[in-house]
C-alpha cells in the first residue's frame, strides 16, 4: 500500500520583530565599529543587550573616556561617587579585550591617588598612544614613573601634575602632541622632555610652577601655544612653527636689566620664527617684546604671516612701536585682530601718535578683514582706525566693538568720515 506524502509546509517568514533583531545582529564588523566609536563609553556597554552578538562588543573599543559625561553618578555622598568611578573603571579594564589606543580620565570628583597609579601601571604595559589626565581636585598629581616606558604615545595630556622623569628617561621618541596644563617640574627635566621628542609638532603650556625661564628645542614644532609667568623665553632651532599663540606675563623689570643697550626682544624672539602663518600676541606679552631698541622692520620679514592678533595698551608708546613694527614686517597679513586693555588706557589717552606719523609710508596690500575690540574711544586708538583705513587698498571689511556704549553715537560718527583707500572697504559696529 502507497504511503501518501505529506505536502510540503510553506517557508516560515520572519516577522517584523525577527528581521529587526537579524538586521543588528549581522551587521558587519567594520559598521559595528563605526558606530560604537561614535557613542559615550557609558552607551557603548549599552549596547550589550541589543543581542547576544552585541554583549561583548563594546569589549573591544580601542578608545576608552572616562569623564562626567561616560561615566555619571548621581549622588551627594563623595565617597559613594569616588567608590562607583573606581568600580566602573576597574570593571571596563578587567573585561576590556584588544589593545587601548586611547584612555582619558577626566572628572570632576576627588579619585584615589592609588587608583589612578594602578590604571596608569596597567595601560604602560600595552600600547596606548593617546593619554589624557586631568586632575581636577586635590593637590598635584605626581605622575608615576611608568608613564615615561610608554614609547608608543602619539598625544600626552596633563592637567593638575607633578612631573618628575626618572634619570633613564630619554623622551617620547614617537610624541607628536604635549599638552601640559598646571604643571609642576623643574627646568632642567622640561627642557630634556622637550628635546627630546623628536617629532614633537604641537606644544601647550599653561600655567608652570617650577621654573622662570622658558627655553624651546624643538626641530618639528609646528603649533605652539603657551600662557604664564616667565621671566624670559627663548626659542632654538623652531623653524617650522607656523602657528604661534603666546599670552605670557613676562617680569619687564628684570628683562630691562638683561636687554639695555642691547638687540631689542622683538628680534630675539623673531629670528626663530622665519615660518610663522598665524601669530597671537595676547595678555601683556607685548610689553615683554616692546623692551629694548625697537626697529622700524623686523630684520626678516613675516613673509608667511597671514593672520596678526595683537593685545594693546594704547596709551603706551613702547606698545604702540612694536606693534608698527610688527604691522610694517607682515606684508602677506590677510586678517588682523586688534585687543584692546581698557584697563590700562583711562584718562585722555592722547598717545605718541605713532599712527599719524606713518600714515603714508607703508600700504597693507593683502589686508583684507579687520576686528578691533575693546576701545574707548581715544584719540590715539582712533588715530590708529584712521591708519589703517588710509592704508589698506584691498580692505573689505573692519569690524569695530568698542569696550562700552560711553561714547557710541560719537564714536561711529567719527568712523564713518575716515577716508578709506578701499573703495569696497565696509565698516561694521558692534554694540559691546
Amino acid at each position: 500500500m502507497q504511503t501518501a506524502k505529506r505536502p510540503r509546509e510553506p517557508p516560515k517568514v520572519p516577522c517584523e520583530t525577527e528581521k529587526e533583531v537579524d538586521r543588528i545582529s549581522y551587521l558587519p564588523g567594520h559598521i559595528i565599529d563605526k558606530v560604537l566609536s561614535q557613542l559615550s563609553l557609558r552607551d557603548a556597554v549599552r549596547t550589550s543587550v541589543l543581542s547576544k552578538k552585541w554583549r561583548y562588543k563594546w569589549n573591544t573599543l580601542p578608545h576608552l573616556v572616562f569623564d562626567n559625561q561616560s561615566v555619571l553618578v548621581v549622588s551627594q555622598d563623595q565617597t559613594f561617587i569616588k567608590n562607583k568611578i573606581v568600580s566602573i573603571v576597574d570593571h571596563v579594564l578587567l573585561l576590556h579585550n584588544g589593545p587601548i589606543h586611547k584612555f582619558k580620565l577626566s572628572h570632576r570628583d576627588l579619585i584615589g591617588v592609588y587608583d589612578i597609579d594602578r590604571w596608569i601601571l596597567y595601560l604602560s604595559r600595552g600600547s596606548v598612544k593617546e593619554f589624557i589626565l586631568e586632575i581636577w581636585k586635590g593637590h598635584r598629581y605626581k605622575l608615576p614613573s611608568c608613564v615615561y616606558s610608554c614609547q608608543k604615545l602619539l598625544h600626552l595630556e596633563l592637567f593638575n601634575c607633578l612631573l618628575k622623569p626618572p634619570p633613564t628617561f630619554h623622551g617620547f621618541r614617537n610624541l607628536k602632541s604635549l599638552d601640559l596644563q598646571h604643571i609642576t617640574m623643574d627646568q632642567n627635566a622640561f627642557e630634556h622632555l622637550i628635546s627630546s621628542c623628536p617629532l614633537l609638532e604641537r606644544l601647550t603650556l599653561m600655567n608652570f610652577d617650577g621654573f622662570t625661564l622658558l627655553n624651546i628645542h624643538a626641530p618639528n614644532l609646528q603649533f605652539f601655544d603657551i600662557g604664564g609667568v616667565f621671566d624670559d623665553v627663548n626659542f632654538e632651532n623652531t623653524s617650522h612653527l607656523a602657528i604661534v599663540s603666546i599670552g605670557l606675563y613676562v617680569n619687564i623689570e628684570n628683562d630691562r636689566t638683561l636687554t639695555l643697550g642691547n638687540t631689542s626682544n622683538l628680534i630675539k624672539f623673531f629670528a626663530h620664527l622665519p615660518s610663522v602663518q598665524r601669530l597671537e600676541v595676547q595678555s601683556y606679552f607685548l610689553k615683554y617684546l616692546a623692551v629694548g631698541r625697537i626697529p622700524e622692520r623686523l630684520p626678516s620679514p613675516c613673509a608667511e604671516l597671514n593672520y596678526l592678533s595683537i593685545r594693546i595698551n594704547f596709551n603706551d608708546v613702547e606698545e604702540e612701536l612694536a606693534a608698527l613694527c610688527l604691522l610694517r614686517s607682515s606684508p602677506n597679513v590677510q586678517e588682523l585682530e586688534i585687543l584692546a586693555r581698557p584697563e590700562e588706557q583711562s584718562g585722555s589717552g592722547s598717545g605718541a601718535n605713532n599712527w599719524k606719523k606713518d600714515y603714508s609710508s607703508y600700504l597693507f596690500n593683502q589686508l583684507r578683514l579687520i576686528k578691533i575690540v575693546g576701545i574707548l574711544g581715544l584719540s590715539c586708538e582712533m588715530d590708529f582706525i584712521n591708519f589703517l583705513l588710509g592704508n589698506s587698498p584691498v580692505l573689505d571689511k573692519m569690524t569695530v566693538k568698542p569696550a562700552s556704549n560711553d561714547r557710541g553715537w560719537e564714536l561711529l560718527k567719527e568712523l564713518v568720515r575716515f577716508r578709506r583707500v578701499s573703495v569696497r572697504a565696509e565698516i561694521i559696529y558692534l554694540d559691546p
